[in-house]
């Protein structure tokens, strides 16, 4: 199972019951220890799981907390098929009675389990927005399955915009993908002055550059388009037929674009070479504009992509430190852009020159 469908899967079935899970780390390594005891078919008694948790935790641990774990392991959600064979009087084995049987059965490993507990802790960064209430969830259902919780001490953190328009519908949006559902947006684009009334099978999310946008399939023109969740007033769940998706594999669609704008398949690649200042080089090396950046001469990279908004907004953004070499047609463009926002500033410095 992968880890992505596993977060899913916690998301979008029954929630289960988080009252009883272990809070530390420490806890986490027992329940391992204790995991793998009661599944071996070496005889396990009260005495000896002491002296195996001492021996792999390096300090001690007393009966009363192993007695408090086997009871917490033997309740919901682990239901663990937990038995004592009593022997030699009151003294007891204890053993799964289904050796198959583990409370970590999620198709992992328990190296990637220790990793996975960090990754929880990172996001705990994520669960406190409004927009994210649904991680908050998953991350419960985590903490509970892997009977772990991690620290909530905040060491790291991401650019993120709580305030942008349409974080809302995240949740919601992601559960209509994964469940194929179709949906009726109610969408107003920047171009317009009109809120427009979309019927769309929703395939895949994808952010970027801050914003978030929903692809799928718009049934007015069968054709897969984006939707700006900024620019999503309102949606609901619609009961017309999905339409699956067979023509769009994800994973590439995006290759030879920067961005989320994809031109129409006529439109060709092209070779765009752009030189850079000596001191915003480094940077553009170290943070590539595109998985096809090559550096071709000194200052100087080409990436090979399909001209979209983006690559403009992109190229913009490293003014005055970027020149356009090719192709001819783009660097025009660009000229005349820094031309007509040149003119915004000579007016006002003029209007200043008039006055004095």
């Amino acid at each position: 199972m992968s880890f992505v469908r596993f977060l899913l899967t916690l998301h979008f079935t029954k929630t289960i019951d988080t009252t009883v899970m272990p809070t530390n780390k420490n806890a986490l390594l027992r329940y391992q220890i204790l995991d793998r005891c009661f599944s071996s078919k070496v005889r396990y008694s009260l005495d000896k799981l002491q002296g195996v948790l001492e021996e792999k935790q390096g300090y001690s641990v007393s009966e009363r907390t192993i007695r408090y774990d086997i009871e917490n392991m033997r309740n919901s959600p682990y239901d663990a098929p937990i038995e004592a064979t009593p022997y030699d009087g009151k003294k007891c084995y204890y053993h799964y009675s289904d050796p198959e049987f583990s409370i970590f059965n999620v198709g992992l490993t328990y190296e990637e389990l220790d990793k996975l507990l960090s990754t929880i802790q990172m996001l705990n960064r994520f669960r406190d927005t409004p927009a994210n209430a649904w991680l908050g969830e998953v991350i419960n259902k985590l903490e509970c399955r892997l009977g772990a919780k991690a620290s909530y001490e905040k060491l790291i953190s991401f650019d993120q915009n709580d305030k942008l328009k349409g974080l809302e519908h995240l949740s919601g949006l992601l559960e209509a993908t994964t469940q194929h559902q179709t949906l009726e947006l109610t969408y107003h684009p920047y171009s317009q002055s009109n809120e427009r009334l979309i019927t769309v099978s929703p395939y895949y999310l994808k952010q970027y550059n801050g914003r978030w946008f929903l692809f799928g399939m718009n049934a007015s023109n069968n054709r897969v388009e984006s939707f700006a969740f900024d620019r999503i007033e309102k949606y609901a769940v619609s009961d017309k037929p999905f339409v699956k998706n067979e023509a769009i594999d994800f994973s590439t669609y995006f290759n030879d674009v920067v961005g989320v704008s994809v031109p129409s398949d006529n439109v060709p690649k092209e070779e765009v070479v752009l030189k850079f200042s000596d001191k915003r080089f480094p940077y553009v090396v170290s943070k590539p504009i595109h998985p096809s950046q090559k550096v071709i001469a000194p200052c100087t990279i080409s990436i090979t992509v399909k001209p979209n908004f983006e690559l403009d907004q992109h190229i913009f953004s490293y003014i005055p430190d970027v020149e356009v070499v090719s192709p001819g047609w783009l660097r025009d463009k660009v000229i005349e852009k820094i031309k007509e926002n040149l003119k915004k500033y000579e007016s006002v410095q003029n209007g200043c020159t008039d006055k004095l």
